[in-house]
């Protein structure tokens, strides 16, 4: 599980009644993707055949430059996860990743999805005695990539949803 049972209105657009704006939307997208874009060889490398991953990461940014309704950018998202169900491990992960990434138009607070199966590729795709560590380093590596205007916002996300989270956000 990674959406909390009650909806955070601040992920919640100010035209649905939460506080969330749209450029702090499109900022949360183009993180989210990012951080999926970032693990996604870990995919590519296992079936570099399916765009399905890169097209969902590809939607979310299409999306924030208004080229893309959120209703394709979230099917895009919906394909990517398609892409993961017969694998397993890293792969599995990185297009998880690119799954969540793609629905953040639809539901901003997928976010924190597309970060923490970004972390969950990367401890998979370690050794097993540097997985840890390489969660830590991609948890960081994420951070630094945080725009300013939301980086309190997810930071305080990260920390109410790390338990439901896999704990992913322990760097």
């Amino acid at each position: 599980m990674i959406l909390p049972k009650i909806r955070d209105p601040r992920f919640v657009t100010i035209r649905r009644g939460g506080t969330l704006t749209d450029p702090d939307h499109h900022l949360l997208a183009l993180w989210a993707a990012s951080c999926a874009e970032h693990v996604l060889g870990l995919f590519e490398s296992v079936r570099p055949e399916d765009p399905r991953p890169r097209q969902a990461i590809e939607h979310a940014r299409a999306w924030v430059r208004g080229e893309v309704t959120m209703t394709r950018s979230r099917a895009a998202g919906g394909h990517a996860m398609g892409a993961a169900r017969d694998l397993r491990g890293a792969a599995r992960h990185a297009a998880y990743a690119a799954g969540q990434a793609g629905a953040v138009a639809h539901v901003a607070a997928h976010e924190l999805g597309a970060a923490a199966y970004a972390i969950k590729a990367a401890r998979a795709a370690a050794p097993e005695a540097e997985a840890e560590e390489a969660g830590r380093r991609e948890c960081r590596w994420q951070r630094d990539q945080l725009p300013e205007a939301i980086r309190a916002l997810v930071l305080d996300d990260q920390r109410l949803r790390n338990d439901i989270c896999w704990s992913a956000f322990d760097c």
